[in-house]
């Protein structure tokens, strides 16, 4: 898939099938990858086929299905990785990514870039702005583009991110959505689990937003 000259790759990746996105610059083959959760030669293999050279790795937030491929990605390419300040910690601690409790211990390489609200991410001609969206943790981020969002597991088709975790919250992941929901209906939503949706649908119909 493409606009405005970016490719879109989906890939859904572990056993619980969580939504990787990488983005490639069709005019510079600059990429970023978005939640590299598991399966790391899957999306080698994405990156290598459309010959994309990935610039920035983003954790939309530091749960271990959306961060364990981060340390091969890190290896293999020159990406830098980045995740909002709030959930820096979580990357490396098995515990609080949750990985441990999973039994499966993983902890990703530290961040390069620690992301707060509004800051923009840049590969090629690929543009996206940082939201700060807490609730299913305390870092978790949005990533808005011309015509999408990327929403992580704050907001799904037909339902929202658990905040059952250590560190979430009912309330601002109540008022993150509210956020969210101001936006522009026309907006495509890539989350991180599940089909794609589209701003103005969950607007109308999802049953976690009504009233």
């Amino acid at each position: 898939m493409s606009f405005n000259k970016m490719m879109l790759h989906i890939l859904s990746v572990g056993p619980m099938e969580a939504n990787c996105y990488i983005l490639g610059c069709g005019k510079t083959h600059s990429a970023m990858v978005i939640d590299p959760g598991s399966e790391a030669e899957r999306i080698l293999d994405v990156i290598k086929k459309h010959q994309l050279h990935p610039e920035l790795i983003v954790n939309t937030h530091a749960h271990v299905d959306h961060i364990a491929a981060n340390p091969e990605l890190k290896e293999k390419t020159s990406a830098l990785l980045c995740i909002h300040k709030a959930d820096a910690d979580m990357l490396v601690n098995p515990q609080r990514n949750l990985s441990f409790f999973i039994g499966e211990v993983v902890s990703s390489p530290a961040p390069d870039r620690l992301l707060e609200d509004g800051d923009i991410l840049q590969a090629g001609t690929i543009s996206l702005k940082v939201i700060h969206t807490p609730g299913h943790s305390p870092g978790s981020i949005s990533l808005l583009g011309d015509k999408c969002i990327f929403t992580g597991d704050l907001l799904f088709a037909g339902g929202i991110g658990r905040y059952d975790f250590p560190g979430s919250s009912y309330e601002m992941l109540m008022n993150s959505l509210q956020k969210i929901m101001q936006l522009d209906g026309d907006l495509l939503v890539y989350p991180g689990h599940g089909h794609a949706t589209i701003i103005g649908h969950e607007r109308d119909t999802n049953p976690f937003l009504q009233g």
